[in-house]
């Protein structure tokens, strides 16, 4: 097997370390040789020169399909070569390679398989670690746990980049950056942000085999179709150029939403009219208001969250996401007990808009009765208006909210739950054409956005009244508007 530099630089890194390496990470696109990388690594283990006496090595996939791809390569090495087949005994039914000089034992697991529990490696190797959502695995915790009867166990992540940065591997790589802990080890090969997707230089940035077993044709056809078609583009992004994005497409493009991330500038709820959107969710889940502001023809949005605190950590595991660590920053305002707490809210909806012009506050139906409640004991009064959750309410604040985002003229700050919520939130049609918005996996949050678009709807229901009586005006003058 013939390295590749970038191949041979991970690998020197890894066993030349000063330090001692307890875990190298490397992210790099699809196709470009992760596969072979390990079933090499893994056989230096099993008889080569790091084998070490009655020790075990395994590899771990999401899937068995994915983690018989890196035992069938390991197994063709073995069979291609006489002196590894005098010394390597293979039980494919168990996906399993025994070293017989050393008494090793190399084992492919999966995920789906539920096989992590009473092992012992001293070499774990996570293939696809980007799958994971969230920031905790069980599959990966019982083999990382598994380790612990050795001091200097390795672990070997080789992988795309996950979607979000509340992903578990992102964490990795992103801790990995900032502590410049001597025994980790992290080459991520990804394209720059102010990428153009048909930019070969974007390419090779992500693709460090691109033009030797990376094929250079078939990352400029499937360049020039994600340029093509929007539809496509997130897929590219994540799998050829190893950007941290979800492969479907989003309401809002990472793209959009990255370019509207500016400050937000909270003097303009004070100067100018406020309209907002409330989705009160479940008692148990996400609760949103999203408060907007338009000052200078830019929306400024200001997003406020609440979960209950009780089942913070329950909820983070379910739905891939970091309350607590929103809540500890400040991005989330956890409500005491089991269930959101409307009387929390009600007061923090009085003391966030005192002041304020509110003019419309757009909400859901269901589950108002109680809060307004809250609210009117506390004899606050706000112009809450229903907003129906259909299609034909939802579809013209679809399309307000999407014209100010493409035209750049909303600002949000970048706060990491609405970008959340903007990550999961897709569009949904019926056959006539409508829209309204959906969400892409069955634990991502869009309260966010849906709040959002309700703001943007009663703002332009808001001006609807204003530009009718001057198309009125006008046509008594007998001038088409």
């Amino acid at each position: 097997m013939v390295l590749l530099p970038f191949q041979e630089k991970f690998i020197r890194e890894i066993y030349d370390n000063p330090a001692g390496t307890r875990l190298a990470i490397l992210s790099v696109a699809r196709k470009n040789g992760k596969s072979g990388l390990i079933a090499a690594i893994v056989l230096a283990h099993l008889v080569g020169p790091e084998a070490r006496l009655n020790s075990q090595i395994v590899s771990g996939a999401r899937s068995r399909k994915q983690a018989a791809i890196v035992f069938n390569l390991a197994l063709k090495m073995v069979n291609l070569e006489p002196a590894l087949r005098a010394i390597i005994r293979d039980v494919p039914s168990a996906k399993t390679l025994h070293g017989l000089t050393m008494n090793t034992e190399y084992q492919a697991l999966a995920a789906e398989a539920g096989t992590a529990h009473g092992l012992s490696p001293v070499l774990a190797i996570h293939d696809e670690m980007g799958q994971v959502r969230g920031e905790f695995d069980p599959f990966i915790e019982a083999i990382e746990t598994a380790q612990g009867a050795y001091d200097d166990a390795l672990q070997i992540v080789i992988s795309t980049q996950a979607p979000s940065d509340a992903d578990m591997l992102s964490i990795r790589i992103d801790d990995a950056e900032r502590s410049g802990d001597p025994t980790v080890v992290s080459h991520v090969y990804a394209a720059p942000d102010d990428l153009e997707l048909t930019d070969p230089a974007a390419w090779r940035a992500a693709n460090p085999a691109l033009g030797a077993f990376r094929s250079l044709i078939e990352i400029q056809n499937k360049a020039a179709e994600a340029a093509r078609m929007p539809s496509v583009e997130n897929s590219f992004l994540n799998l050829y150029l190893n950007r941290r994005v979800t492969r479907f497409t989003p309401f809002v493009s990472p793209s959009v939403w990255k370019a509207c991330s500016g400050p937000v500038d909270l003097g303009v709820f004070r100067r100018n009219p406020v309209y907002g959107g409330l989705d009160l969710s479940l008692t148990t889940d996400l609760t949103a208001l999203i408060l907007a502001a338009k000052e200078d023809e830019v929306w400024h949005l200001l997003p406020v969250f609440w979960t209950p605190e009780a089942t913070l950590a329950d909820r983070s595991r379910r739905d891939r996401a970091p309350y607590d660590a929103w809540v500890r920053d400040g991005f989330v305002k956890a409500t005491p007990g089991p269930a959101v707490e409307y009387g929390f809210v009600a007061r923090d909806i009085a003391e966030i808009t005192e002041g304020m012009d509110v003019r419309k506050i757009g909400f859901d139906r269901h589950r108002m009765k109680i809060l307004e409640g809250e609210l009117e004991r506390m004899g606050v009064d706000l112009p809450f208006e229903p907003f129906g959750q259909g299609f034909v309410s939802m579809a013209p604040a679809i399309d307000a909210a999407e014209v100010e985002f493409l035209h750049g003229r909303v600002r949000h700050g970048g706060h990491p739950v609405l970008t959340m919520c903007a990550a999961n939130a897709v569009v949904t049609l019926d056959p006539a054409g409508n829209r309204k918005l959906d969400k892409a996996k069955s634990t991502g949050r869009i309260d966010g956005m849906v709040s959002l678009v309700m703001a943007m709807g009663v703002a332009a229901q808001d001006k609807a009244p204003e530009e009718a009586g001057w198309k009125d005006y006008l046509a008594s003058l007998g001038v088409a508007a």
